[in-house]
C-alpha cells in the first residue's frame, strides 16, 4: 500500500505548488512539473525512484486520455476545413527540426549515429503540455485550433522518422545490411494497424453511447476504452496515441452524443493530469545537465529553430492565417514522453551511444517543459487567443 501513500504526496505536492504557480500567473503544468522535480527522488526523495518507476501505468494511461481529447477535435467538417493544412504544417514542422538537430550535429563532428538518432527524435512534441495549457486558459481562435491538430498528427511523421533515421545510424554504427522492412514496413504496419484497433474501438464506444445515458455509464464507457486501447497497443507493440486518438476521432464522427461523451471525460480528467505531470516531473534528474555539454546545446538551440521555422515555412506555403505563420511554431517546443521512450528505445539499437542519447533528451526534457509551458502560454497570448482576466474595478466607500 506504500504507492498509495506517495500517490497521495505526489497529488498533494501538486496541488500546493498549483497555488503557487497562479500568484505568477503561470500555467499548471509548470507548478506540477516543479513540484515532481522537488518531491521527487533527485531533490527531497518524498517520492523514491522507485515509486516512480511503479507509477509509470498512470503516465501511459493519461498519455491515452489526453490523445482522446485531442482526437475529439477531428471532426469531419474540421478535417474538410483544415486536414491538409495539417499535413502539410506538421511534415515541415517535424521534417525541419530533424534536419536542423541531424545537420548541426554534423557539422560540429559528432558521430553519424548520434546526429541521426538524435534528429529523429527531435520530430517529437509533447501533447500533453499543449493540451493543458490550451485546456487551462480556454484558448481558441486560429492558432489554437490548427495546434492540436499538428500535435496529434506529429507522433504519426515522427514515428516514421524514427524508424527510418535509427535504421541507418543502426547500419552505420554496426556494418549491418540495410533492411527496407525496419524502414518502410514496421512503420506503417504500426501506423496502419494502430489506426484500424482504434477505429474499431471508437465505433464500438459511439454505440455504447446511445445505450448508455447516464453520466456515470458514460465515464465507465470511456475509461473502459481507453483502458483497453492502451493496453492492446502495448500488447501488440503499437502507438497508444494513435490508438486512442482514432478511437476518440471515430466516435466524435460517428455519435450524436459525442460532445456530452467529451464533456464528461473532461470532467474526470484533472485529478490524472495532475498525476501524469507531477510525475513527469519525478523523472527529471538535475545531475544529467552537466553530462551533455555541447551536444546538448546544439540539440536545444537547433531543435527549437528547426520547430520555429518549420512551422513558419509550411504555414507560409498554405496561406495559413497571420497569426499562425507568425505564433505557431512557439508552440510547438515542448517535448516529453514520447521523446524519453524513444531515447530508451535507443539504448537497445545503438548500445555504444544509448546513454549519451538518453542524457540528451533527458536534459532536453527538463529545459523544454519548464519553460514550453510558459512560451505556449506567451504565443497563445501574443495572439490573443488567451484572454486577459479583467481587472475588478474599484468604488469608493460612500460617506
Amino acid at each position: 500500500m506504500e504507492i498509495v501513500l506517495y500517490l497521495g504526496i505526489a497529488m498533494t505536492a501538486g496541488l500546493i505548488f498549483n497555488r503557487i504557480v497562479k500568484k505568477f500567473n503561470l500555467p499548471n503544468v509548470t507548478g506540477y512539473l516543479l513540484a515532481g522535480l522537488i518531491a521527487g527522488p533527485y531533490v527531497l526523495n518524498l517520492i523514491p525512484n522507485e515509486a516512480v518507476e511503479q507509477m509509470s501505468i498512470i503516465t501511459n494511461v493519461a498519455l491515452g486520455f489526453i490523445a482522446f481529447s485531442i482526437g475529439g477535435s477531428f471532426q469531419i467538417s474540421n478535417i474538410k476545413a483544415i486536414g491538409g493544412k495539417v499535413l502539410v504544417i506538421t511534415f515541415f514542422e517535424a521534417c525541419t527540426a530533424s534536419l536542423f538537430v541531424t545537420v548541426s550535429l554534423l557539422i560540429f563532428g559528432f558521430p553519424s549515429p548520434v546526429a541521426l538518432a538524435l534528429g529523429a527524435i527531435a520530430a517529437a512534441t509533447a501533447p500533453a503540455t499543449t493540451l493543458l495549457v490550451a485546456r487551462q486558459y480556454n484558448a481558441d481562435g486560429p492558432v489554437t485550433r490548427m495546434l492540436l491538430p499538428v500535435v496529434a498528427m506529429d507522433d504519426a511523421i515522427c514515428i516514421i522518422l524514427f524508424s527510418v533515421m535509427t535504421s541507418i545510424a543502426s547500419v552505420i554504427a554496426n556494418g549491418s545490411e540495410l533492411s527496407v522492412s525496419q524502414m518502410i514496413l514496421d512503420p506503417v504496419r504500426e501506423i496502419g494497424l494502430s489506426l484500424i484497433l482504434g477505429a474499431a474501438v471508437g465505433a464500438v464506444v459511439s454505440f455504447c453511447a446511445k445505450a448508455f445515458k447516464s453520466r456515470a455509464n458514460r465515464i465507465a464507457v470511456i475509461v473502459c476504452s481507453i483502458f483497453l486501447c492502451v493496453s492492446l497497443a502495448d500488447k501488440f507493440d503499437l502507438s497508444s496515441l494513435l490508438v486512442c486518438m482514432m478511437n476518440s476521432a471515430v466516435m466524435v464522427n460517428l455519435s450524436k452524443e459525442s460532445d456530452k461523451m467529451l464533456d464528461v471525460c473532461d470532467r474526470w480528467t484533472p485529478p490524472l493530469f495532475l498525476l501524469f505531470f507531477v510525475i513527469s516531473g519525478a523523472e527529471l534528474n538535475l545531475s544529467v545537465l552537466p553530462q551533455i555539454g555541447l551536444i546538448g546545446v546544439i540539440y536545444l538551440i537547433a531543435r527549437t529553430l528547426g520547430k520555429y521555422f518549420g512551422a513558419t515555412a509550411g504555414s507560409a506555403i498554405i496561406k495559413a492565417d497571420k497569426n499562425i505563420i507568425k505564433y505557431l511554431g512557439f508552440t510547438l517546443i515542448p517535448q516529453a514522453g514520447v521523446a524519453i521512450a524513444m531515447s530508451q528505445l535507443v539504448i537497445s539499437v545503438l548500445p555504444e551511444y544509448g546513454e549519451q542519447i538518453r542524457a540528451v533528451i533527458l536534459s532536453a526534457t527538463l529545459v523544454y517543459e519548464l519553460t514550453g509551458p510558459l512560451v505556449t502560454k506567451a504565443a497563445l497570448t501574443s495572439a490573443g487567443e488567451i484572454k486577459k482576466p479583467e481587472k475588478k474595478k474599484k468604488t469608493k466607500k460612500s460617506a
